[in-house]
């Protein structure tokens, strides 16, 4: 019994089981904008599902751009379709009304012309006379033709090239509101994962500038074991092998899954390589688990991983 003793006494450490921790990738969230924090939604501990309110900042000056720019883009809309059109009907009598006086004079001026053509004929009337009817004549026939123009003109909408002014002016304010809009909604954030409210950094009231987190998460998916391995045991590990995660005052084991291995060796000492330096050598190893597992594990815990070697 004294030999059974001292041989797993003095025996040698199983390789497969390494010394390692609990590491969480943490998730920041903040607005693009500052502002102060109106509501502040979740609370240190909470567990969020993807989706959910997170906090909203004060959107006074956001909201002011935002109708500012619905009032440009009913504006643009408008002037778009003023030009698509002709003038006003009041306007369109006027110029009917003069083409209609204008017919008039023409009708006129076209009898007296062919009186004092017959008159000149009869020597009766002087050249003078006759030349003054057919320029009055000429003038009423080119009056008529002015206004039947403006006319056919009034019923047409505005150029092309004008139209076209037009309709880019309606897009560009069309994506200004769409801008206005999405600086509105970035005033208040979601959560874009499910995870653990690992911290809150503000408190409703305070001053948030641009860009500082505000609330910061931890998704299951983010939980991860690292440990490191002797560089005598590293060759014998390989990507997707299983493991199992001991927890000091959890009797079961969790099971994991190898996802990454570090190239490089740590705490690499600077002298020549020689056997019994090679000893030395650890590599940097990471485990994944399963989202129900991460919830039961917590960053900065220490744990003890077995291998599958």
């Amino acid at each position: 019994m004294a030999l059974v003793f001292f041989a797993s006494g003095c025996g040698v450490e199983d390789p497969s089981i390494v010394q390692g921790y609990i590491e969480g990738e943490f998730v920041y969230v903040a607005s693009p904008f500052g502002g102060r924090l109106e509501k502040l939604s979740v609370r240190r501990g909470d567990s969020v599902e993807a989706c959910a309110p997170l906090f909203t900042l004060e959107a006074t000056p956001e909201r002011a751009e935002r109708e500012e720019a619905r009032r440009r883009v009913d504006e643009a809309r408008a002037e778009l379709e003023d030009t698509k059109h002709g003038q006003r009907p009041s306007e369109l009598q006027t110029i009917q009304a003069q083409l209609e006086q204008a017919k008039a004079s023409l009708i006129l001026s076209g009898y007296e012309l062919e009186r004092q053509k017959r008159l000149i004929s009869a020597n009766v009337t002087s050249r003078r006379d006759f030349d003054v009817a057919q320029s009055s004549y000429d003038g009423d026939r080119q009056r008529v033709a002015e206004l039947e123009a403006t006319l056919q003109t009034a019923h047409l909408g505005s150029r092309e090239d004008q139209i076209t002014a037009a309709q880019q002016n309606l897009l560009a304010e069309e994506a200004a509101l769409a801008r206005a809009e999405w600086n509105l909604s970035q005033k208040k954030q979601f959560a874009q994962v499910a995870g653990l409210v690992n911290d809150t950094l503000y408190r409703e009231g305070d001053w948030v500038p641009e860009g500082n987190p505000v609330v910061v998460l931890l998704p299951p998916d983010n939980v991860k074991v690292r440990c490191f391995v002797a560089q005598a045991v590293v060759g014998r590990i390989r990507l997707g092998s299983n493991a199992k995660i001991h927890v000091d005052g959890v009797p079961d084991a969790f099971p994991a899954r190898v996802t990454f291995i570090s190239p490089r060796a740590e705490f690499t000492p600077p002298v020549i390589f020689s056997r019994q330096m090679r000893e030395k050598f650890v590599f940097l190893i990471e485990l994944s688990v399963d989202p129900e597992t991460a919830m039961k594990l917590h960053p900065g815990q220490p744990v003890d991983v077995q291998l599958s070697l």
